[in-house]
């Protein structure tokens, strides 16, 4: 039995990591966080009314991974070389920029001028940007936590900051549904870009971090892969990020939401909100738990139920045809993503040395990447060939496929333990 012995900060109150500058961080990872997603959900539904076709929003999805996967390892490289800080404002300021173009583009004056293909490839383009951003953003935001909190606040500040990203993904979403309904695209476009300038004085208020001194390799490409060789090196990292991987590529229904919002639950733009954001409304409730008691003792195999009951969540919602069931259904589904994100998280922050916690945050977002973005893409793909309901059964009955053979096959992450 692999025991993994780290020291989760059982003995101290629940934020006393909540420094004047890791609070700086959370709002910086909260509202951030809010804005985009607010974003993609108006993109989401603004692309659907125009092209009435569930590939697109695969596309959509297309258009963020192929940077942020193909970005990853050389950004990731260049974090760990770099000043973390100069990394996260540098990016942050690509998404703004991202989001001001995508405000333009979204205008009733834009159609008028430039035309829907036009539109679409512009929005299309605007989100190829932020899926940039995101290979710098992410790796920069990783190695920094571990230089805000001490290590024995990592399990609590990981969930922490996990939960302001989820309760964010649930308020952008309400925020921006509502706000889309009821004043239109122009006043969504302009509070999602406050809200992402309101997360950007964050940046503004932290520190500067400096590159860790670290042993170059001889060959460049191996010292840019070496993160990504050391998750693959790990059957604990690799076996926990392959079943999020797999889950959510199969798994995952927030691109067809929109579909389900208007041609199988008959519910409006704030209907979709509220869908959006159920997920993370369960996965909020469940880190705030899991940030007061940390997951220890058999982590392992309450990692392979929660994805497991994942799994059943969607064959449920792609069974419903009630609007509340379904948001119950999501919900639920969250609480059990939770558990995934939050022992990725800490087993990442706790056992990556601190001169490579660049490459390895951006080879983890190759992965998050992978299962989010790719995972929209499968959807739409699906969803165009088989259905939007058997396209969802579909990936419900993958997902329980893959837990299946990951507890079969990974002994160790099946009796891993996270001990105090």
């Amino acid at each position: 039995m692999i025991t993994m012995h780290c020291v989760v900060a059982c003995r101290i109150p629940m934020f006393a990591a909540m420094s004047a500058e890791f609070l700086a961080f959370i709002q910086l990872r909260f509202f951030l966080a809010m804005g985009w997603h607010m974003q993609g959900l108006v993109v989401g539904w603004y692309v659907y009314a125009l092209t009435n076709d569930p590939l697109m929003l695969g596309m959509v999805g297309l258009a963020e991974a192929v940077p942020a996967i193909g970005l990853a390892l050389p950004m990731g490289y260049w974090v760990d070389g770099m000043d973390k800080r100069d990394g996260i404002r540098r990016s942050v300021l690509l998404i703004l920029l991202s989001a001001v173009g995508t405000a333009f583009l979204l205008q009733p004056a834009a159609m008028g001028t430039m035309g829907k293909d036009t539109v679409l490839a512009g929005l299309l383009a605007m989100i190829v940007l932020n899926g940039t951003a995101r290979a710098l953003y992410s790796p920069s935001m990783f190695s920094s936590l571990g230089m805000i909190v001490s290590r024995d606040g990592l399990g609590r500040a990981s969930a922490i900051s996990s939960s302001a990203w989820q309760a964010a993904v649930i308020l952008g979403p309400l925020t921006g549904g509502i706000i889309y309904g009821q004043f239109g695209v122009r006043v969504a476009s302009m509070v999602f870009i406050g809200t992402m300038a309101v997360g950007a004085v964050g940046a503004l208020r932290l520190s500067p971090k400096p590159a860790v001194e670290r042993e170059k390799l001889a060959d460049m490409w191996g010292d840019v892969t070496q993160g990504l060789r050391f998750i693959l090196g790990n059957p604990v990292i690799v076996g926990a990020l392959s079943l999020d991987l797999f889950a959510v590529l199969f798994g995952g229904v927030v691109a067809l939401l929109p579909v389900f919002a208007s041609t199988i639950l008959f519910v409006d733009e704030a209907g979709l909100g509220i869908l959006r954001a159920s997920m993370s409304a369960g996965s909020v409730v469940m880190m705030a738990w899991l940030s007061w008691r940390p997951i220890q003792r058999n982590a392992g195999r309450m990692l392979l139920v929660a994805v497991a009951g994942f799994g059943v969540c969607i064959l449920g919602f792609g069974l419903s045809t009630s609007f509340w069931l379904s948001v119950a259904i999501l919900v639920l589904a969250g609480a059990f993503d939770s558990v995934s994100v939050v022992i990725r998280h800490t087993i990442l922050q706790l056992y990556t040395p601190e001169d490579m916690k660049g490459r390895v945050g951006a080879a983890n977002t190759m992965f998050i990447s992978s299962s989010n973005e790719l995972g929209a893409v499968e959807s739409g793909i699906a969803a165009r060939l088989m259905g939007t309901v058997p396209s969802v059964l579909f990936g419900g009955a993958m997902t329980l496929l893959v837990v299946t053979v990951v507890a079969i096959k990974n002994r160790t992450l099946r009796r891993m333990h996270i001990d105090a």
